[in-house]
């Protein structure tokens, strides 16, 4: 495991808010880049496919939240960005449900691919220098919020898109049953994501994240 020491708070602070916000907003770019691919042109015409995080920070999900978190000294932070609108009758018409399934899972693949890459970038930087040492501290928390982001996703608990992915898969061979469920359980998603993270099930969560960042290291 790398680590890296003597860094000033202050560095620390910065460095962590920019991984997170380039985790959960390449999250977010990366759902609507698909979709335009497929033909859906909502999330560009919203400007949603901009780097530009002022247009995809969430109040809560990005500032209050995470805000919390680190307050309360949380091993690490989580958060959200404002989710890119997205046509499902439109991707659905151009790609069938191979393309809804692509949509829902591209923010997940990017966050894997970009924990995959910042550990790769962390073999060439120089810790023993001061620049190559923040550096090298922006990447290994740009390693977790990203291994943290795509393990979070993954959960088949709607609206997260797993849950999606899953759904477009059941339609794609005519099992209508899970998807129905999933529209159901919808607006009480939140509610059953937080009753989770607040009790042992948890571990459900945490353990693939510390596995999985622990290989990558």
């Amino acid at each position: 495991m790398i680590e890296i020491k003597g860094i000033d708070p202050l560095y620390q602070i910065i460095t962590l808010i920019l991984a997170l916000l380039v985790a959960i907003i390449g999250h977010e770019i990366m759902h609507g880049y698909v979709a335009y691919r497929y033909g859906d042109f909502t999330a560009k015409n919203a400007g949603r496919l901009s780097i530009n995080p002022l247009v995809h920070i969430d109040p809560i999900g990005s500032i209050l939240v995470p805000g919390l978190l680190y307050i309360s000294g949380a091993p690490f932070l989580f958060g959200w960005a404002k989710p890119v609108p997205v046509d499902s009758y439109v991707v659905l018409k151009n790609g069938g449900y191979n393309a809804g399934i692509a949509v829902s899972l591209a923010g997940i693949a990017y966050n894997f691919a970009l924990a995959i890459l910042s550990v790769l970038l962390l073999g060439i930087v120089n810790t023993e220098e001061f620049f190559g040492a923040i550096v090298a501290l922006f990447l290994l928390q740009l390693t977790l919020y990203n291994v943290v982001l795509g393990v979070f996703n993954l959960w088949p608990i709607p609206p997260l898109d797993g849950s999606r992915a899953l759904a477009y898969g059941c339609l794609k061979y005519r099992f209508m049953s899970l998807p129905r469920l999933f529209g159901q359980l919808e607006p009480y998603g939140m509610i059953i994501l937080v009753a989770i993270l607040a009790t042992p099930l948890s571990q459900w969560f945490f353990y693939p994240v510390r596995l999985i960042y622990g290989f990558l290291l």
